[in-house]
């Protein structure tokens, strides 16, 4: 069974009474609001919420993935996520494997951030690497001679 994240558990009558502190915890993890007249509620930042959705968003593209039995995982990766054919082909691979890596930790640790980090940065190398930086020639900026140090003002 997969941990849980840190998580409260407040009665609805916190809520009223004490609101501003449960909202304060609300604000750094999920809080549980049990009722007697009702189903429990959670509490929780609409970041973690969209967090918690794009992770599902994702689970499913891997899922599809995962199904797809037409070639390497790299290249069933690249038609779930276009934008990895800007990668070459190393990079392909080492990127299909660290989001699953990722995801797998995410799920096993019910925490979104760690795979939408790593989707986030690879996307974003890809679409650097699309607009064409990092093809540029480096100018490197020769040492002095006698190794002499600027001083700080």
């Amino acid at each position: 069974m997969a941990p849980t994240a840190t998580r409260t558990t407040r009665r609805s009558s916190d809520l009223s009474k004490h609101s501003a502190e449960v909202f304060a915890e609300a604000e750094d993890h999920p809080v549980t609001v049990t009722r007697r007249d009702g189903e429990d509620l959670v509490l929780m930042t609409q970041r973690e919420a969209d967090s918690r959705a794009r992770l599902l968003e994702f689970a499913a593209q891997l899922i599809g993935v995962a199904v797809d039995d037409d070639g390497p995982l790299d290249g069933r990766m690249s038609r779930a996520f276009p934008w990895m054919l800007a990668l070459s082909p190393k990079d392909r691979a080492v990127c299909a494997r660290d989001l699953v890596d990722a995801a797998r930790a995410s799920f096993a640790t019910d925490q979104p951030h760690l795979v939408l980090a790593e989707l986030t940065s690879w996307r974003e190398t890809a679409t650097a690497i699309a607009a064409g930086l990092g093809q540029a020639d480096l100018e490197w900026l020769d040492t002095p001679e006698d190794d002499t140090m600027v001083e700080r003002p």
